[in-house]
């Protein structure tokens, strides 16, 4: 028998998994050779003192794993391993490697984008649109809800359907038809992890690369990039103060779907009217596109009852609506639904199977119950009471500490507000929001979510995206005076931005 050729160290003596380790090494780096004959277990128990037992188990381990070969009354002997050190091993070392990994076309699409940064740890005063407060949390009504919900017996340990529980989904029919002006049955809703998943949907199911896509110019940059990644074209349609311009609707079979925010424009705030909704549907039906409405804040409107959805006046189903509890509860739930024609429930049933099975069921059967009981609707309307005033103390800050040098758009609902900046120029706003996060503060450039991007001969006013719903009144006020004496001093200082 060849002698072994290297023994566990002294730290290893009497452990299972410290001869294992060491064996192992010994193998990988070539100390023991590939057809090497192994001591046996009752030797090399014997040599470092343990059981043979102990040794045994090691050899067994490393036999399973495929390091040596054993058979009864035979000495274990070492197996080829590839990766184990030899010159050949040691030649191909040398040679060039690709340093990037490999992807495919969707993936280098996804990393070419640039995000949206919108977290500043040292922002004191964040007008994060999208942000809410934790306090405004129904905390009181879930616990109870979810404390039912646990101790109720659950009908088993498998996995839930994907297009989300019964109850919830029940629930919802009632509550869309009330707050939203929305006919639908429970099976047309598909239950997603939060909107985004629902943009993600309907991208990979209703685009290929080649095709084309509207959206409104601005518009939210997460779902252009969504539909970006499919390797479809996107095509900017300009918004105004009525919203997305549909006379500019192309008519074109490539155009497969048009991304549309109706009931509360991301970000400028407007409102599409009738004449504009009709026309979109006609142009829909007329190229056979899908339209896909993204309602996330329609619950938010202030002085009036908030607009129905586009969903209501669609006879030719072709709208696919997108709602979420991210502001009316927390984004951290991660609950959304889509609201679906009833030609596509059955692949986005599927798609979402794939995706992930289903959503967690505790939490829409809570959910549920809060719709059922009429806690939800309670809190809602609590809520939107508690954003008014935080309205106002955006509206009354901005009158007082900038009044005459800027302009507050998009305030009839949704949680933010576009302050616009006609004395200042969109270059401007990369300066002031860096010369703000100095101080405390954080803002949001309008820019970023137009299709062109900020050159030197850009002619549009600088604007910055306000968010209030996460701040108190106190706090609102003091960001946007700190925000009026920086725009101040960036007037001081001419046109050039710095």
């Amino acid at each position: 028998m060849n002698q072994f050729s290297g023994r566990p160290g002294a730290g290893h003596r009497g452990s299972e998994r410290g001869i294992y380790t060491e064996l192992r090494r010994q193998i990988e780096d070539g100390t023991l050779a590939a057809g090497q004959k192994l001591p046996s277990t009752r030797a090399l128990a014997a040599e470092l003192c343990v059981s043979r037992t102990t040794v045994t188990a090691a050899y067994e381990q490393l036999a399973a794993e495929g390091f040596v070969q054993t058979s009864s009354g035979k000495a274990a002997r070492v197996m080829a391993v590839a990766g184990a050190s030899s010159s050949a091993a040691k030649a191909s070392s040398t040679l060039p490697r690709e340093t990037a990994p490999v992807l495919s076309r969707y993936a280098q699409r996804v990393a070419a984008m640039q995000p949206y940064r919108m977290a500043y740890a040292q922002a004191r005063i964040d007008f994060r649109f999208g942000a809410i407060v934790s306090g405004d949390f129904p905390a009181l009504s879930w616990q109870r809800a979810y404390r039912d919900e646990l101790i109720k017996r659950q009908p088993g340990g498998y996995h839930s359907v994907p297009e989300g529980e019964t109850r919830l989904r029940t629930a919802l029919q009632g509550y869309l038809r009330r707050a939203r002006g929305l006919t639908c049955d429970p099976q047309q809703i598909l239950v997603v992890h939060g909107s985004q998943q629902g943009l993600d949907l309907c991208a990979r199911l209703l685009l290929n690369p080649g095709d084309a896509f509207v959206f409104e110019d601005p518009g939210y940059r997460m779902a252009r990039q969504c539909f970006e990644a499919t390797g479809a074209s996107p095509l900017a349609i300009a918004v105004d103060t009525s919203g997305l311009d549909t006379r500019c609707l192309p008519d074109s079979d490539q155009v497969r779907l048009a991304y549309v925010t109706p009931s509360h424009q991301f970000p400028m705030g407007a409102v599409l009217p009738i004449t504009r909704r009709l026309e979109l549907l006609a142009w829909a039906s007329r190229n056979r596109a899908w339209i896909i409405e993204d309602d996330y804040g329609g619950e938010f409107r202030y002085g009036q009852r908030p607009i129905d959805a586009l969903q209501s006046t669609d006879t030719d189903g072709r709208v696919i609506y997108v709602g979420t509890f991210s502001k009316a509860l927390t984004p951290q739930l991660r609950l959304g639904y889509l609201v679906l024609p009833r030609e596509l429930v059955q692949v986005f049933r599927e798609a979402k199977r794939l995706t992930d099975r289903h959503s967690a069921s505790w939490e829409q059967n809570v959910l549920a119950s809060m719709i059922e009981s009429g806690a939800y609707e309670r809190h809602v309307r609590r809520l939107r009471r508690e954003n008014e005033r935080r309205r106002k103390a955006l509206l009354e800050a901005v009158e007082a500490h900038l009044g005459g040098i800027s302009e507050l758009r998009g305030m009839a609902a949704g949680l933010h507000g576009v302050l616009r900046l006609p004395t200042l120029s969109a270059r401007h706003e990369a300066s002031l929001q860096a010369a703000l996060l100095e101080r405390g503060v954080g803002v949001y450039p309008l820019s970023p979510l137009f299709a062109t991007p900020v050159s030197p001969d850009c002619e549009r006013p600088a604007a910055l995206i306000l968010g209030y719903a996460g701040l108190t009144s106190e706090q609102i006020d003091e960001g946007v005076r700190i925000l009026a004496a920086v725009v101040r001093d960036h007037l001081a200082q001419g046109d050039q931005p710095r």
